[in-house]
């Protein structure tokens, strides 16, 4: 598969995941299913970039890494707008819905200008940025129920 496929293939998944969550999903269980693999596909996404960072993997996959999570990123708000509980996420995402909101749309600006420096510079321009454009433990800090 080329990277030019592997990325519309990527960008098919994430318009579908963009529909409206209610069209597709009423039942509580398959909307924290859902979420749970958005929020997944952000940890993995997060792990293989780290992977190329250290060596253990192509580094020429890096720029798809970054785009596959910040095509991701951008969706994963969508993924909580129904207020539906559980699955790790606290009640406090709802309860401090602004400030949720807020970190989760900084994410997506972060991750796409991560994508944006990879395209543009490779692993040499945006792999100094990684760490600064992942804001999850502050947010998992609040928002996620401890393992």
């Amino acid at each position: 598969m080329t990277r030019l496929s592997q990325f519309a293939a990527a960008l098919a998944v994430a318009t579908v995941a963009a529909l409206p969550l209610a069209a597709r999903a009423s039942d509580p269980t398959d909307i924290i299913d859902y979420r749970k693999h958005v929020m997944k596909t952000l940890g993995a996404q997060s792990a293989s970039m780290a992977m190329t960072l250290q060596g253990k993997a192509p580094a020429e996959n890096f720029v798809l890494h970054a785009e596959a999570l910040a095509i991701v990123a951008s969706t994963a708000l969508q993924a909580f707008k129904e207020k539906v509980e559980g699955g790790g996420s606290k009640p406090d995402v709802w309860a401090k819905w602004p400030d949720f909101e807020k970190r989760m749309t900084e994410l997506a600006t972060n991750t796409a200008a991560l994508a944006k420096a990879a395209r543009e510079g490779g692993v040499a321009a945006a792999g100094p940025k990684v760490q600064g454009a992942l804001t999850c433990k502050g947010c998992h800090d609040i928002y996620r129920e401890k393992k």
